[in-house]
């Protein structure tokens, strides 16, 4: 017989939600491995907070909703706040029961915030690696290094001279400003809306845009992030930066870094055989000569950094879509590396997550 249409909903509900998501669903195996980190850091959180006063929002359940952010490409935290009020699924991850009141927006920002004071970005990406070694997903041997552009949350408008304070031609909301002709520099010029963002273009012919740069070292295996940050963009920010990252990573005595025409400058490789890594940059002969030779590129090995190179661009390009970060939508180097760095511990997590599947 036909069933009713009846819209009387019922008074008790005796399925948890964890009988409600598939056994199956990918989100399961990535909530076991981003427990694991996060019981790690259990110590750090402790230091955070004190042992007196009103309870906050569990710092678990805080950074579980902001890989929830990135996994869904949910544009902002108010938007994530609602969908987390009726979503059964992300109320599940995030360890939340179907009765509990969903958080206010503005607590949930600034309980973020102490956690971005604590650095917890950079120390859930090294638990969620340490995890992978512990899989032996990971080399110790072969990197790769690259950079990208972030756009900032700034407009052409804003980038203004330094001091100058300069009320806009007319209009009360959208003023018209003439810079045509006018020499604009990130020496002379800054942006008032975001001061640490610079003017920058990606190469001749291209349009400059306030930016901020990210940079990444893969490790060759399986292509896992295994350090990451952003600096301020200019024009050795990404030698720079992949001498500071290569420094600190764990690695073997006979490590290399793959690398693009960027990288090939005689005081990055001789920075990198100062620390015991081999170069395997592309060399760049356009008007110059190569800071490597035949040494070097005689090697089969080094043909095949190479190829394996390019797959540095993957991350790059997760973030950017999916993960929600080809416009920034903070202010502050350190707050965009904050968010850049858990972007890039919620692409190994799915990595670590598909490559274990695989395993299985």
């Amino acid at each position: 017989m036909r069933g009713g249409d009846e819209r009387q909903g019922a008074v008790f509900s005796y399925v948890s939600p964890e009988h409600r998501i598939p056994k199956d669903h990918p989100l399961r195996r990535i909530r076991d491995l981003a427990d694991d980190a996060l019981r790690r850091l259990s110590p750090e959180f402790d230091r955070l907070y004190s042992r007196v006063g009103r309870p906050s929002i569990p710092p678990e359940r805080l950074l579980r909703a902001l890989l929830l952010q990135c996994f869904y490409t949910i544009r902002s935290e108010r938007l994530l706040m609602e969908e987390l009020d009726y979503n059964l699924l992300f109320r599940w991850f995030v360890g939340l029961n179907m009765d509990d009141p969903m958080w206010n927006v503005t607590v949930f920002s600034k309980n973020r915030d102490r956690l971005l004071a604590g650095g917890i970005a950079r120390l859930f990406l090294e638990e969620v690696v340490a995890q992978a070694r512990e899989l032996a997903l990971t080399s110790d041997e072969h990197f790769s290094v690259d950079g990208t552009l972030i756009e900032a949350w700034a407009g052409q408008k804003s980038f203004k001279k330094k001091g100058s304070g300069e009320p806009p031609e007319k209009g009360p909301k959208n003023p018209t400003v003439n810079f045509h002709g006018e020499k604009r520099k990130s020496d002379t010029h800054e942006s008032t809306t975001d001061p640490q963002s610079r003017l920058y273009r990606k190469g001749k012919g291209k349009e400059s845009k306030l930016v901020y740069m990210g940079h990444i070292v893969m490790e060759n295996r399986h292509g896992l992030v295994v350090g990451c940050g952003v600096t301020q963009a200019t024009g050795t920010a990404e030698r720079e930066a992949a001498e500071a990252l290569l420094a600190e990573i764990p690695r073997s005595n006979r490590a290399t870094v793959g690398g693009d025409k960027g990288y090939d400058s005689r005081a990055f490789v001789n920075a990198m055989r100062t620390i015991g890594v081999m170069p395997h940059v592309a060399q760049n002969t356009t008007n110059r000569a190569s800071a490597i030779d035949c040494r070097t590129t005689r090697y089969s090995g080094y043909g095949v950094s190479q190829v394996i190179r390019k797959a540095v661009e993957h991350p790059f390009g997760w973030i950017k879509t999916v993960g929600n970060l080809r416009k920034t939508r903070h202010r502050g180097t350190r707050l965009v590396d904050w968010v850049f760095t858990l972007g890039m511990a919620a692409y190994n997590l799915i990595r670590i997550r598909n490559l274990t599947l695989v395993r299985a």
